[in-house]
Protein backbone atom coordinates (compact mmCIF):
# COMPACT_ATOMS: atom_id res chain seq x y z
CA UNK A 1 0.00 0.00 0.00
CA UNK A 2 1.34 3.48 -0.74
CA UNK A 3 0.37 6.80 0.70
CA UNK A 4 -2.15 8.55 -1.51
CA UNK A 5 -1.60 12.14 -2.41
CA UNK A 6 -4.02 14.83 -1.36
CA UNK A 7 -4.10 17.99 -3.47
CA UNK A 8 -5.33 21.48 -2.89
CA UNK A 9 -4.56 24.80 -4.53
CA UNK A 10 -5.57 27.89 -2.65
CA UNK A 11 -4.59 31.57 -2.63
CA UNK A 12 -2.66 32.87 0.34
CA UNK A 13 -4.84 35.39 2.15
CA UNK A 14 -5.20 36.64 5.72
CA UNK A 15 -8.45 36.04 7.57
CA UNK A 16 -10.50 37.73 10.25
CA UNK A 17 -11.84 36.13 13.38
CA UNK A 18 -15.10 34.31 12.79
CA UNK A 19 -17.56 32.22 14.72
CA UNK A 20 -17.59 34.46 17.81
CA UNK A 21 -20.35 33.65 20.25
CA UNK A 22 -21.57 30.66 18.26
CA UNK A 23 -22.84 27.38 19.71
CA UNK A 24 -20.44 24.63 20.71
CA UNK A 25 -22.73 22.02 19.21
CA UNK A 26 -21.72 20.57 15.80
CA UNK A 27 -23.39 22.18 12.81
CA UNK A 28 -26.15 20.21 11.11
CA UNK A 29 -24.49 19.93 7.71
CA UNK A 30 -27.88 19.32 6.07
CA UNK A 31 -28.77 22.92 6.94
CA UNK A 32 -25.56 24.45 5.63
CA UNK A 33 -23.97 24.99 2.25
CA UNK A 34 -21.81 21.94 1.58
CA UNK A 35 -19.06 24.16 0.14
CA UNK A 36 -18.42 25.24 3.74
CA UNK A 37 -17.47 21.73 4.86
CA UNK A 38 -13.64 21.46 4.96
CA UNK A 39 -13.62 18.04 3.26
CA UNK A 40 -15.21 19.60 0.18
CA UNK A 41 -12.17 21.85 -0.30
CA UNK A 42 -9.39 19.71 1.17
CA UNK A 43 -8.73 16.05 0.53
CA UNK A 44 -9.39 14.64 4.00
CA UNK A 45 -10.00 11.10 2.77
CA UNK A 46 -7.05 9.82 4.82
CA UNK A 47 -7.38 11.91 7.97
CA UNK A 48 -9.37 11.77 11.18
CA UNK A 49 -10.03 14.78 13.41
CA UNK A 50 -9.74 15.31 17.16
CA UNK A 51 -11.73 18.25 18.54
CA UNK A 52 -11.67 19.83 22.05
CA UNK A 53 -15.16 18.57 22.93
CA UNK A 54 -16.70 15.63 24.77
CA UNK A 55 -20.20 15.30 23.33
CA UNK A 56 -20.29 11.56 23.99
CA UNK A 57 -19.35 12.04 27.68
CA UNK A 58 -16.52 9.49 27.65
CA UNK A 59 -14.13 11.88 29.47
CA UNK A 60 -11.84 12.35 26.44
CA UNK A 61 -11.90 14.58 23.37
CA UNK A 62 -14.14 13.53 20.49
CA UNK A 63 -12.82 11.98 17.27
CA UNK A 64 -14.42 12.19 13.83
CA UNK A 65 -13.16 9.37 11.64
CA UNK A 66 -12.53 9.46 7.90
CA UNK A 67 -16.15 8.67 7.00
CA UNK A 68 -17.68 11.25 9.35
CA UNK A 69 -15.17 13.90 8.36
CA UNK A 70 -16.65 13.98 4.85
CA UNK A 71 -19.57 16.06 6.15
CA UNK A 72 -18.31 17.47 9.45
CA UNK A 73 -17.58 21.00 10.53
CA UNK A 74 -17.82 22.92 13.77
CA UNK A 75 -18.46 26.69 13.74
CA UNK A 76 -15.88 27.38 16.46
CA UNK A 77 -13.23 24.69 16.21
CA UNK A 78 -13.08 23.33 12.63
CA UNK A 79 -14.47 25.11 9.59
CA UNK A 80 -13.72 26.90 6.32
CA UNK A 81 -13.26 30.66 6.39
CA UNK A 82 -14.38 33.10 3.70
CA UNK A 83 -11.28 32.24 1.65
CA UNK A 84 -12.12 28.53 1.76
CA UNK A 85 -9.16 27.88 4.02
CA UNK A 86 -9.33 25.34 6.83
CA UNK A 87 -9.46 26.77 10.36
CA UNK A 88 -8.53 24.91 13.56
CA UNK A 89 -9.19 26.47 16.99
CA UNK A 90 -8.79 25.11 20.51
CA UNK A 91 -9.41 26.74 23.92
CA UNK A 92 -6.95 26.33 26.79
CA UNK A 93 -9.46 24.46 28.95
CA UNK A 94 -11.48 21.70 27.30
CA UNK A 95 -11.53 17.96 26.68
CA UNK A 96 -8.18 16.32 25.91
CA UNK A 97 -6.99 12.96 24.63
CA UNK A 98 -6.45 10.14 27.11
CA UNK A 99 -2.65 10.43 26.96
CA UNK A 100 -2.39 14.24 26.88
CA UNK A 101 -3.23 17.26 29.02
CA UNK A 102 -3.28 19.63 26.02
CA UNK A 103 -6.38 20.50 24.04
CA UNK A 104 -6.33 20.28 20.28
CA UNK A 105 -8.22 20.62 17.03
CA UNK A 106 -5.96 18.41 14.97
CA UNK A 107 -5.88 15.89 12.12
CA UNK A 108 -4.18 12.47 12.24
CA UNK A 109 -3.17 10.84 8.94
CA UNK A 110 -4.77 7.42 8.34
CA UNK A 111 -3.22 5.60 5.38
CA UNK A 112 -6.00 2.99 5.55
CA UNK A 113 -8.60 5.57 4.55
CA UNK A 114 -12.07 4.00 4.92
CA UNK A 115 -10.79 0.45 5.39
CA UNK A 116 -11.85 -0.30 8.96
CA UNK A 117 -10.46 -3.83 8.74
CA UNK A 118 -7.04 -2.26 9.29
CA UNK A 119 -6.55 -1.08 12.89
CA UNK A 120 -5.13 2.33 13.74
CA UNK A 121 -1.91 0.77 15.03
CA UNK A 122 -1.55 -1.66 12.13
CA UNK A 123 1.67 -1.38 10.16
CA UNK A 124 -0.50 -1.03 7.04
CA UNK A 125 -1.86 2.25 8.44
CA UNK A 126 1.48 3.85 9.26
CA UNK A 127 5.00 4.42 7.95
CA UNK A 128 8.43 3.44 9.23
CA UNK A 129 12.07 4.26 8.77
CA UNK A 130 14.16 2.10 6.45
CA UNK A 131 16.05 0.89 9.51
CA UNK A 132 12.97 -0.74 11.01
CA UNK A 133 13.33 -4.50 11.37
CA UNK A 134 9.98 -5.01 9.63
CA UNK A 135 10.04 -2.02 7.29
CA UNK A 136 8.62 -3.97 4.35
CA UNK A 137 5.41 -4.68 6.29
CA UNK A 138 4.51 -0.97 6.64
CA UNK A 139 2.33 1.03 4.27
CA UNK A 140 5.46 2.93 3.26
CA UNK A 141 9.05 3.58 4.17
CA UNK A 142 9.14 7.28 4.96
CA UNK A 143 6.57 9.82 3.88
CA UNK A 144 6.16 13.52 3.10
CA UNK A 145 3.93 16.21 4.61
CA UNK A 146 3.58 19.70 3.11
CA UNK A 147 1.55 22.60 4.47
CA UNK A 148 0.99 26.32 4.06
CA UNK A 149 -0.63 28.14 6.97
CA UNK A 150 -0.72 31.11 9.24
CA UNK A 151 -1.31 31.36 12.98
CA UNK A 152 -4.14 33.70 13.92
CA UNK A 153 -3.86 33.57 17.69
CA UNK A 154 -1.95 31.96 20.56
CA UNK A 155 -2.97 32.03 24.22
CA UNK A 156 -1.91 35.24 25.95
CA UNK A 157 -2.12 34.29 29.66
CA UNK A 158 0.21 31.80 31.36
CA UNK A 159 0.84 31.06 35.04
CA UNK A 160 4.45 30.15 34.16
CA UNK A 161 5.33 32.44 31.24
CA UNK A 162 9.00 31.40 31.20
CA UNK A 163 8.25 27.74 30.46
CA UNK A 164 9.17 27.17 26.79
CA UNK A 165 5.72 25.94 25.59
CA UNK A 166 3.94 29.10 26.85
CA UNK A 167 2.26 31.25 24.18
CA UNK A 168 2.73 28.57 21.52
CA UNK A 169 0.88 26.15 19.26
CA UNK A 170 2.09 23.04 17.41
CA UNK A 171 1.04 23.11 13.74
CA UNK A 172 2.61 19.88 12.45
CA UNK A 173 3.93 16.65 13.94
CA UNK A 174 5.60 13.33 13.31
CA UNK A 175 4.33 11.05 16.04
CA UNK A 176 5.29 7.58 17.24
CA UNK A 177 2.45 5.24 18.18
CA UNK A 178 1.94 4.69 21.91
CA UNK A 179 1.31 1.08 22.86
CA UNK A 180 0.06 -0.36 26.17
CA UNK A 181 2.40 0.17 29.11
CA UNK A 182 3.27 -3.51 29.39
CA UNK A 183 4.33 -3.58 25.72
CA UNK A 184 6.71 -0.63 25.93
CA UNK A 185 10.41 -1.42 25.70
CA UNK A 186 13.49 0.77 25.19
CA UNK A 187 13.17 2.51 21.82
CA UNK A 188 9.60 1.42 21.18
CA UNK A 189 6.06 2.29 22.15
CA UNK A 190 6.41 5.41 24.29
CA UNK A 191 4.40 7.59 21.92
CA UNK A 192 7.05 10.29 21.68
CA UNK A 193 7.40 12.91 18.96
CA UNK A 194 10.48 13.14 16.75
CA UNK A 195 9.02 16.34 15.33
CA UNK A 196 6.78 19.15 16.51
CA UNK A 197 6.66 22.33 14.39
CA UNK A 198 5.61 25.27 16.52
CA UNK A 199 4.77 28.95 16.45
CA UNK A 200 5.21 31.14 19.55
CA UNK A 201 4.51 34.81 20.19
CA UNK A 202 5.02 36.57 23.49
CA UNK A 203 2.10 38.94 24.31
CA UNK A 204 4.36 42.01 24.34
CA UNK A 205 5.94 41.25 20.93
CA UNK A 206 4.67 42.24 17.50
CA UNK A 207 6.35 39.26 15.84
CA UNK A 208 6.39 35.59 16.74
CA UNK A 209 8.85 32.77 16.14
CA UNK A 210 8.79 29.47 14.27
CA UNK A 211 10.86 26.56 15.57
CA UNK A 212 10.79 22.78 15.66
CA UNK A 213 11.54 20.32 18.41
CA UNK A 214 12.88 16.78 18.58
CA UNK A 215 11.90 14.69 21.60
CA UNK A 216 14.37 12.13 22.89
CA UNK A 217 12.81 8.70 22.49
CA UNK A 218 12.86 7.70 26.15
CA UNK A 219 10.42 6.41 28.76
CA UNK A 220 7.90 8.86 30.17
CA UNK A 221 9.50 8.81 33.61
CA UNK A 222 13.06 9.25 32.32
CA UNK A 223 14.32 12.71 33.38
CA UNK A 224 16.25 12.98 30.11
CA UNK A 225 13.03 12.71 28.07
CA UNK A 226 12.88 16.28 26.88
CA UNK A 227 12.46 18.29 23.69
CA UNK A 228 15.45 19.75 21.85
CA UNK A 229 14.44 22.94 20.06
CA UNK A 230 15.83 24.33 16.79
CA UNK A 231 14.90 27.89 15.69
CA UNK A 232 13.72 28.60 12.14
CA UNK A 233 12.70 32.28 12.12
CA UNK A 234 12.81 34.59 15.13
CA UNK A 235 13.90 33.50 18.60
CA UNK A 236 14.14 30.04 20.09
CA UNK A 237 11.35 28.80 22.36
CA UNK A 238 13.19 29.60 25.61
CA UNK A 239 14.35 33.05 24.50
CA UNK A 240 12.23 36.05 25.53
CA UNK A 241 14.10 38.36 23.16
CA UNK A 242 11.81 40.23 20.77
CA UNK A 243 12.46 38.63 17.35
CA UNK A 244 11.69 41.87 15.51
CA UNK A 245 11.98 41.70 11.73
CA UNK A 246 13.43 38.18 11.87
CA UNK A 247 10.13 36.83 13.19
CA UNK A 248 6.72 35.92 11.77
CA UNK A 249 3.61 37.95 12.58
CA UNK A 250 0.19 36.57 13.39
CA UNK A 251 -1.65 36.16 10.10
CA UNK A 252 1.59 35.89 8.11
CA UNK A 253 1.83 32.84 5.86
CA UNK A 254 4.65 30.33 5.95
CA UNK A 255 5.11 26.79 4.65
CA UNK A 256 6.83 23.64 5.80
CA UNK A 257 7.83 20.40 4.13
CA UNK A 258 8.61 17.30 6.19
CA UNK A 259 10.27 14.74 3.93
CA UNK A 260 11.32 11.55 5.68
CA UNK A 261 13.39 9.65 3.15
CA UNK A 262 14.78 6.29 4.31
CA UNK A 263 16.04 7.25 7.79
CA UNK A 264 16.59 10.99 7.41
CA UNK A 265 14.01 13.68 8.14
CA UNK A 266 14.53 16.66 5.83
CA UNK A 267 12.79 19.89 6.87
CA UNK A 268 12.28 22.86 4.55
CA UNK A 269 10.67 26.09 5.78
CA UNK A 270 9.66 28.84 3.34
CA UNK A 271 8.14 32.28 3.75
CA UNK A 272 7.49 35.15 1.31
CA UNK A 273 9.43 37.52 3.57
CA UNK A 274 12.23 35.28 4.90
CA UNK A 275 15.05 33.15 3.58
CA UNK A 276 14.33 29.46 3.11
CA UNK A 277 15.60 27.33 5.99
CA UNK A 278 16.74 23.69 5.65
CA UNK A 279 17.37 21.29 8.53
CA UNK A 280 17.86 17.54 8.65
CA UNK A 281 18.27 14.81 11.24
CA UNK A 282 18.72 11.05 11.05
CA UNK A 283 15.89 9.54 13.09
CA UNK A 284 17.59 6.15 13.39
CA UNK A 285 20.59 7.22 15.50
CA UNK A 286 21.44 9.58 18.35
CA UNK A 287 23.14 12.28 16.28
CA UNK A 288 21.28 15.55 16.66
CA UNK A 289 20.40 18.09 13.96
CA UNK A 290 23.67 19.92 14.61
CA UNK A 291 25.69 16.79 13.86
CA UNK A 292 26.59 16.19 17.52
CA UNK A 293 26.12 12.90 19.36
CA UNK A 294 23.39 13.11 21.99
CA UNK A 295 24.48 10.58 24.59
CA UNK A 296 21.21 11.04 26.52
CA UNK A 297 19.02 9.92 23.61
CA UNK A 298 18.23 6.29 22.81
CA UNK A 299 21.02 4.87 20.65
CA UNK A 300 18.82 4.05 17.64
CA UNK A 301 16.26 6.79 18.35
CA UNK A 302 13.02 6.08 16.41
CA UNK A 303 14.33 3.26 14.20
CA UNK A 304 11.82 0.68 15.49
CA UNK A 305 8.79 2.96 15.91
CA UNK A 306 5.40 3.09 14.18
CA UNK A 307 5.12 6.62 12.74
CA UNK A 308 2.40 8.94 11.42
CA UNK A 309 1.68 12.62 10.68
CA UNK A 310 -0.51 15.12 12.52
CA UNK A 311 -1.44 18.70 11.56
CA UNK A 312 -3.71 21.42 12.94
CA UNK A 313 -3.77 23.40 16.19
CA UNK A 314 -2.25 21.50 19.13
CA UNK A 315 -2.55 24.00 21.97
CA UNK A 316 0.55 24.05 24.19
CA UNK A 317 -1.25 25.66 27.13
CA UNK A 318 -1.63 22.46 29.12
CA UNK A 319 -4.64 22.01 31.39
CA UNK A 320 -2.14 20.61 33.92
CA UNK A 321 -0.33 22.69 36.53
CA UNK A 322 3.02 21.13 37.48
CA UNK A 323 5.50 23.78 38.58
CA UNK A 324 8.69 21.71 38.30
CA UNK A 325 8.13 20.37 34.75
CA UNK A 326 9.07 22.43 31.70
CA UNK A 327 5.99 21.12 29.84
CA UNK A 328 3.08 22.82 31.63
CA UNK A 329 2.65 26.62 31.39
CA UNK A 330 -0.70 26.35 33.25
CA UNK A 331 -2.53 28.86 31.09
CA UNK A 332 -5.72 30.61 32.09
CA UNK A 333 -9.13 29.48 30.91
CA UNK A 334 -12.67 28.90 32.12
CA UNK A 335 -13.88 26.10 29.86
CA UNK A 336 -16.56 28.39 28.43
CA UNK A 337 -15.71 29.07 24.80
CA UNK A 338 -17.28 32.54 24.56
CA UNK A 339 -15.48 33.70 27.72
CA UNK A 340 -12.15 32.17 26.73
CA UNK A 341 -12.43 33.62 23.23
CA UNK A 342 -12.98 37.11 24.66
CA UNK A 343 -10.06 36.73 27.08
CA UNK A 344 -7.62 35.39 24.48
CA UNK A 345 -7.34 32.01 26.18
CA UNK A 346 -7.22 29.89 23.02
CA UNK A 347 -5.20 29.14 19.92
CA UNK A 348 -6.22 29.36 16.26
CA UNK A 349 -4.48 28.29 13.02
CA UNK A 350 -5.54 28.51 9.35
CA UNK A 351 -4.27 26.17 6.61
CA UNK A 352 -4.47 27.00 2.91
CA UNK A 353 -2.62 23.85 1.83
CA UNK A 354 -2.19 20.37 3.28
CA UNK A 355 -0.67 17.52 1.25
CA UNK A 356 0.66 14.07 2.13
CA UNK A 357 2.66 12.17 -0.49
CA UNK A 358 5.47 9.61 -0.83
CA UNK A 359 8.90 10.72 0.31
CA UNK A 360 11.47 11.78 -2.30
CA UNK A 361 15.30 11.65 -2.39
CA UNK A 362 17.10 14.81 -1.30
Amino acid sequence: MTIQKATLTASILSIILSGCGSSREPVDVNKTNNTQVPANKFDLSHWYLTVPMDDDNDKVSDIYDVAKLKTYQHPDFFYLDDNQHMVFASPNKAATERTSTNTRSELRYMIRGLDQSISEADLANNFALAAHNNADEFASIGSQLQATLHVDHVAVNATYPNKPPAYSVVVGQVHAYQVKDEEQIPGFGWGNEPLKISYKKWPNHEQGSVYWTYERNLANDDPNRTDISYPVWGSNWDDATDPGASGIALGEDFSYTVNIYKNVMHLVFTSPSHKTVHHQINLADNIDANGEKDTKDYLTAYAQEILYFKAGAYNQCSTKNVKLSFRYPACAGTGNWETDLANGDYTKVTFSNLVVSPSVPM
